[in-house]
C-alpha cells in the first residue's frame, strides 16, 4: 500500500491529482489517505506527527509525506527505509523524528524529472517514486543520509493540530509520569479517556497514537481554553 500524509487539505485538487498519478503508475495498489491536515508550511511541527501517525503502518508499505514550502528550491528529494517501511518526500526536516526514533537505511536522492512542475513535486516527483517502490522497484542514487536538524527538541511542546471536535493534539509523547499540563494559564490533570471526565472539564490524555492530547467531554477544548495552533504548554512529570 501507499500511505499519504500531507498538508494539502481535502477541499483542493492536490490530493486528487496525486491519486490520479498513483492510479496510472501503480494500478491496483491501495492508496490510504491517512492525514492531509498536517500543519500548513510547518515542517518542524509536522515532523512530530509523521512517526506517531505512521506507527500502525505495516512493514513493506510506502509512506509518502509532503509538507514542502520550499518546493522547487534547493532542498533535496529523498527516499529511505526505516523499520521495514519506505518513506518518500522532501529532505527538509519532515523526517527528522522518524530518523531519531528508528534506524534509517537505504537513503537515496531522487532525481527531479525535467518535465516536473516546479511547484508540485508531490505529484511529479514523490508520487512516481512511491509508485515504483510499491511495485517492488528501486529509485534514486545512494545518499549518505538525510539532512538532520539537531537543534529541534525530541518532543514538540506546542499544539500542532486541532481536530473538528476541538481536541488539541501535541507533539509530546505521553509518558507515565505526566500528571499535569499548563496551557494559557490553566492547569489540567490527566485522564484515561473522555468518559472519565463527564463534567466537561478540560483534561489531557494519551491519544490513540501515543501523543498528549487536550480534550473535554462533549465540548471543544479549543473553544473552552481559547487554544490555537503553536500555543506552547508545560507538562509536569517529564
Amino acid at each position: 500500500m501507499i500511505v499519504l500524509l500531507t498538508d494539502f487539505g481535502i477541499d483542493d485538487p492536490y490530493v486528487g491529482q496525486v491519486h490520479l498519478r498513483l492510479g496510472v503508475l501503480a494500478p491496483g495498489v491501495p492508496v490510504i489517505d491517512l492525514f492531509h491536515g498536517l500543519p500548513n508550511f510547518a515542517i518542524e511541527a509536522a515532523a512530530y506527527l509523521v512517526p506517531a501517525y505512521c506507527r500502525h503502518v505495516p512493514p513493506g508499505a510506502v509512506i509518502m509525506a509532503v509538507v514542502d514550502p520550499g518546493v522547487g528550491g534547493s532542498r533535496g528529494a529523498i527516499a529511505f527505509k526505516a523499520e521495514g517501511r519506505h518513506y518518500v518526500g522532501p529532505d527538509n526536516g519532515l523526517f527528522e523524528m522518524v530518523a531519531r526514533q528508528a534506524q534509517v537505511r537505504a537513503c537515496v536522492s531522487l532525481p527531479i524529472p525535467p518535465d516536473a512542475a516546479a511547484s508540485f513535486h508531490g505529484r511529479d516527483v514523490f508520487a512516481p517514486a512511491a509508485a515504483t517502490l510499491a511495485r517492488g522497484g528501486s529509485v534514486g542514487e545512494a545518499l549518505g543520509s538525510l539532512t538532520r536538524f539537531p537543534g529541534w527538541p525530541d518532543d514538540g511542546y506546542k499544539i500542532l493540530y486541532i481536530d473538528h471536535y476541538g481536541n488539541a493534539i501535541t507533539g509530546v509523547r505521553a509518558r507515565p509520569g505526566h500528571r499535569a499540563l499548563t496551557v494559557r494559564g490553566r492547569t489540567l490533570t490527566r485522564a484515561r479517556t473522555f468518559a472519565d471526565r463527564p463534567n466537561s472539564e478540560p483534561f489531557f490524555y494519551e491519544n490513540a497514537n501515543g501523543l498528549i492530547e487536550i480534550a473535554a467531554y462533549g465540548r471543544s477544548a479549543a473553544a473552552v481554553l481559547n487554544l490555537h495552533l503553536a500555543d506552547p504548554f508545560v507538562v509536569s512529570g517529564d
